[in-house]
């Protein structure tokens, strides 16, 4: 059976940002890329040629790093590892693992996005009636209402003030101030919710440690008893749901 070449180019587009955000992983996380060698110059000691194809790989390397940092990916990932730390239990799950739920929570909140870009910018592009300047600019509305939506109005406010200039009262806030902002509000709201999920592994610890203290086992460490205890809790409470849902839900 045949797949629609429709179907098809969806696919493809999905992909292609996949594996984007798989390449910014393994950065974030000290994994080895392969290297690619690059020679400078030609016979003649011609760089005209060279310059244009440095700046075009270099613009690649950004790319990951940017699609991440424009998505749901940074909240999602930084109250995973808070939630490891907080159980303290070293590198379990691995980063692999916390990685990988990441990108797959952030392709599922990112779809809806996805999807409007698909359609409202590549489709009309690939089938050649817009310009690529004109489905970048189609791209770039999704995208930016989905940071608006998440960004705190200081935080706007702030690099609008740098930037000097006045919010537009119709919400349409220029990408390079949008972004930046984006990227802090982020930062705030997950370490927020970092701070939240630390609290109950906290009070046990304090609970093990004065009941150690009080029987006199101050050379017992108290991450010793404490760590069997708080992932029992956690899994009682199937933790891992309640943590996956509170992601979803604060970007509703």
């Amino acid at each position: 059976m045949r797949t629609k070449p429709k179907v098809m180019r969806r696919l493809l587009f999905y992909c292609g940002i996949l594996v984007l955000l798989l390449s910014f992983s393994a950065v974030a996380f000290g994994e080895t890329l392969p290297g690619i060698n690059i020679s400078i110059g030609g016979e003649d000691g011609d760089l005209g040629q060279s310059i244009p194809v440095l700046i075009l790989l270099t613009i690649l390397a950004l790319v990951p790093s940017i699609m991440v940092l424009m998505t749901s990916f940074t909240r999602i990932v930084i109250v995973l590892g808070f939630t490891r730390n907080a159980m303290g239990t070293q590198n379990m799950p691995p980063n692999q693992v916390v990685t990988g739920l990441a990108l797959i929570l952030t392709f599922f909140l990112m779809a809806p996005v996805f999807g409007e870009t698909y359609e409202n910018a590549w489709v009309p592009y690939a089938a050649g009636s817009i310009e690529l300047s004109e489905a970048v600019a189609i791209a770039e509305i999704p995208l930016k209402g989905f940071m608006i939506r998440q960004t705190y109005t200081d935080d706007l406010v702030l690099f609008a003030n740098f930037a000097q200039e006045e919010l537009p009262e119709s919400g349409d806030v220029p990408f390079r101030i949008a972004l930046p902002a984006f990227i802090i509000s982020e930062l705030k709201t997950a370490f927020g919710m970092g701070f939240m999920i630390y609290i109950p592994f906290l009070i046990i610890d304090m609970v093990v440690a004065s009941t150690l203290m009080s029987m006199g086992m101050m050379m017992l460490p108290p991450v010793m008893i404490s760590l069997p205890f708080k992932v029992l809790l956690f899994t009682m409470v199937n933790g891992w749901h309640l943590v996956v849902e509170t992601i979803l839900r604060s970007f509703v």
